[in-house]
């Protein structure tokens, strides 16, 4: 398995072996240089770079003073660790027993035919079964041959609810496609039918199906990654169309910092693919322990997130396999933009006749993005233009930054060429010098409160040489001289543009990493 800390090497890698205790570990032991001196200290030596290493030598140290049995050991073992792990543990006097435990870091237990299974998520064990349990923070489990025994952190046998996943095995391969990643992209159309057809029917459901955003003036959207950039959408929606002030927060940062909420009128949303990310859980008890409402947008039901915020909306994802969210993504900005038409509703900002128009655009968008998914000779066309490239500049303005920060994290983690987004009115401040004779830029407009300014930094990037790429909507296009690659999106309501916009820079990022040869899902 791969390492967390240090060079990915066979030292490094999983299982770590300390004495007589075995592990494998998913998660970061954020006190382990500490732990490690006074290991040391105790005459252990070390010979990888990793924190896993020294977890497991913290368990053989509590093993070797013989004050507990191999449960007790696990309890202890947490109150001597700060930071997040899943551990699957073998001791070397219970050879026929496998023990595992969890804090912030994802585990659950795959319940198959005549055996059981530990994973960090159901798509490890589908091929095995589709049953399993969820497991809460400080469970231990003990799993032999013929018993599945679960036990919270005081030790007493805890009765795990039984779930069953929705989705099969076929979801889980690649279905003859080249990569998940493509896979994914393509099942778009699919997934987002899916999601919609949950929450909108009539406008009378949608309206019953959404939470009462009422009485909230200041909204809280934490999150990590894409999602954190899914929330800048929201951020976008909620303060230009529905009058609510609105910070969006990247969670490791949020779960340290002093917040200044206000009681009575704050909603928290925490946004998270699996419903487990450590840095966003710690974020929703944050605002619990404040007494702040919390609203969950996730893909996996029964998740800590899920079960643990006041409300719940899900994404209908599905797997999701690569490593780079794609589907998940666009599916979060379509809820985001659901929560703001319920919002408007709310404050009286869209009346029926507009709401029932919106909402129909929303149940016919899935073919909207069968035509941008048919389009894919064109995004070829523009990654051979840049794949060669090492630096490439996403600019926007408005809702169009919050767009090219995604399409530039897309671009960078499978490709891994440098990629930067940034507000396009910043470029004179400092930042133009960086753009050089054939700099590929790629410019996102589709604002139409802003397109005029936008024009404005694209055309002095193109004074400076740079080779541009423009991303815009039918009502927006022009034959513009500045442009040497241009993208229309499809005739679409305005609502949906921001959520359509990814799906060609997904497409171009996914053509650019194959043409490098890089390994795209993983």
């Amino acid at each position: 398995r791969w390492a967390t800390h240090g060079e990915a090497n066979d030292v490094n890698s999983h299982p770590h072996k300390v004495g007589s205790v075995t592990i494998v570990h998913n998660g970061i032991i954020e006190n382990y240089i500490e732990l490690k001196k006074l290991l040391e200290k105790e005459g252990y030596e070390f010979k990888s770079e990793t924190d896993t290493e020294v977890a497991c030598a913290v368990l053989d140290y509590l093993k070797n003073k013989k004050l507990w049995n191999n449960l007790e050991i696990i309890k202890e073992f947490s109150t001597y660790v700060k930071g997040s792990f899943a551990l699957g543990i073998i001791f070397d006097d219970e050879l026929d027993t496998l023990y595992a435990t969890r804090c912030d870091s994802p585990l659950i237990l795959g319940l198959g035919k005549n055996e059981t299974l530990i994973a960090s998520d159901i798509a490890a064990v589908i091929k095995f079964t589709k049953e399993y349990i969820s497991l809460d923070n400080n469970d231990i489990v003990k799993l032999t041959q013929d018993k599945t025994e679960v036990y919270n952190k005081e030790l007493e046998l805890s009765c795990k609810e039984k779930q069953t996943v929705n989705w099969n095995i076929e979801q889980a391969e690649k279905g003859g496609y080249e990569h998940f990643m493509l896979k994914e992209i393509h099942e778009e159309e699919e997934v987002l039918y899916n999601t919609i057809n949950e929450y909108v029917d009539t406008m009378e459901t949608f309206l019953q199906k959404m939470p009462d955003f009422t009485k909230y003036k200041k909204i809280h959207i934490v999150a990590c990654g894409s999602a954190m950039h899914a929330g800048l959408i929201g951020k976008y929606l909620f303060e230009n169309y529905s009058d609510i002030e609105t910070s969006v927060e990247i969670a490791s940062e949020y779960r340290y910092k002093k917040v200044f909420y206000n009681h009575n009128d704050t909603l928290v949303i925490l946004i998270s693919q699996s419903g487990e990310t450590a840095d966003t859980i710690a974020c929703l008890r944050k605002a619990k322990e404040n007494g702040i409402d919390t609203l969950a947008i996730v893909n996996v039901v029964s998740s800590t997130i899920a079960r643990e915020a006041d409300k719940v909306l899900y994404i209908r994802a599905g797997v999701e396999i690569a490593v780079a969210t794609t589907k998940a993504y666009l599916l979060q900005v379509a809820m985001l933009m659901l929560v703001n038409l319920k919002m408007m509703a709310e404050k009286s900002k869209i009346d029926d006749i507009e709401l029932k128009a919106t909402l129909n655009a929303f149940k016919t968008s899935p073919k909207v993005v069968k035509q941008i998914l048919a389009q894919e000779d064109k995004y070829l066309e523009i990654a051979k233009m840049i794949h060669k490239d090492e630096d490439i500049f996403f600019i926007g303005r408005g809702i169009d930054y919050a767009i090219s920060m995604e399409g530039s994290l897309k671009l960078k983690e499978i490709s891994y060429i440098h990629s930067e987004a940034y507000q396009a009115g910043e470029l004179k401040h400092g930042t133009i010098s960086l753009i050089e004779d054939h700099t590929k830029v790629i410019s996102i407009m589709t604002d139409e409160d802003l397109y005029l300014k936008t024009i404005s930094n694209i055309k002095e990037v193109k004074a400076r040489g740079a080779d541009v790429i423009l991303l815009t909507t039918p009502s927006l296009d022009n034959d513009y001289e500045f442009a040497d690659r241009k993208i229309v999106l499809p005739e679409a309501n305005k609502y949906l543009v921001p959520m359509l916009s990814i799906i060609p820079l997904q497409l171009i990022a996914y053509q650019v990493a194959k043409l490098r040869g890089c390994d795209i899902d993983k």
